[in-house]
């Protein structure tokens, strides 16, 4: 059995916390891996999910293969911003309450090492709706699909059961897409908001003809756990996607912003995004996340980060 953290592969909860941390500065590697121990003896894969971001990563000193660079991307139309965090957690239940009490005993547990820049609270809205009213994840990969697009598996003990988690907060302007026509609308997404029918003869600008998983070469399959949140007046989408590597969210990425072939996906006539960062969710290993690949006292297992 693949040993990755269950939260990843569960259903869509009714709510759930974003927290991101930035390393404090001057930070000792021995004290940093101390505090990452830590919080990994209180973090069950489950109710909070964890991954690890770059900096922490080079700031170890290790190396995980598949962990890279987010891809920023600018041009006249629009704007991908890169945003890379040292940890990240994504608390997961059913009551705001206790999410929020978790969140602070997290924090208080990663000080002075880490210090808080994230804290978003998202929802589950009816039955996994963007809050345009659209369905998020229709085309996700199922059962055996879902587990061989989102998980590392045949390579070795610390890296089986790993996954690359794109992080993305979009922002909506729903004022500008309820100046949409109702056909407008669906063209954007390409499906039919009344029955989420796939409209066979949307623009090609439409987001199911920019993102079609079975279109690229290879196929660009990821498992998506979006939750929209609102918070301050702004509201969007928290986009979330796990994938056994980068390749393929940045296959549709691309794609997206036009690079491929110019046409820019139409959902960027009403959202855009805010943040963009890529995190290693660990396996598990009795019943705690699996950080041997930072154990500083072992080889690393690729030369370079």
């Amino acid at each position: 059995m693949i040993p990755f953290q269950p939260g990843i592969l569960a259903p869509i909860p009714a709510a759930a916390r974003h927290l991101q941390f930035h390393l404090a500065p001057g930070q000792d590697p021995e004290a940093m891996r101390a505090t990452l121990e830590r919080l990994a003896a209180s973090v069950d894969g489950e109710h909070v999910v964890l991954g690890i971001g770059l900096p922490l990563v080079a700031a170890l000193g290790r190396c995980v293969p598949g962990l890279h660079d987010f891809p920023a991307y600018q041009s006249a139309a629009v704007d991908i911003p890169a945003t890379p965090t040292a940890l990240w957690c994504w608390l997961r239940g059913e009551d705001r309450g206790t999410l929020l009490h978790q969140g602070r005993d997290i924090e208080r547990l990663l000080a002075p090492a880490f210090h808080l820049t994230q804290n978003l609270e998202a929802f589950r809205y009816e039955n996994s709706l963007d809050l345009t009213g659209y369905e998020d994840g229709t085309e996700n990969p199922q059962g055996e699909a879902a587990l061989a697009a989102a998980f590392t598996r045949d390579q070795e003990p610390g890296l089986d059961g790993g996954s690359i988690a794109a992080l993305q907060q979009w922002v909506h302007d729903l004022d500008r897409f309820q100046t949409l026509t109702p056909l407008e609308q669906d063209h954007s997404f390409g499906r039919r908001k009344a029955d989420n029918e796939e409209i066979e003869d949307a623009p090609e600008s439409a987001h199911v003809k920019r993102t079609a998983q079975e279109d690229f070469e290879p196929e660009a399959f990821v498992l998506r756990r979006s939750m929209p949140w609102s918070d301050c007046g702004r509201s969007g989408l928290m986009f979330l996607a796990f994938g056994r590597d980068a390749r393929a969210f940045e296959a549709q990425l691309r794609r997206m912003t036009g690079q491929d072939d110019g046409i820019l996906d139409a959902l960027f006539r009403f959202t855009r995004p805010l943040t963009g960062a890529y995190f290693w969710c660990p396996p598990m290993l009795q019943g705690r996340p699996d950080l041997r690949l930072l154990d500083m006292r072992q080889p690393a297992p690729c030369s370079a980060v």
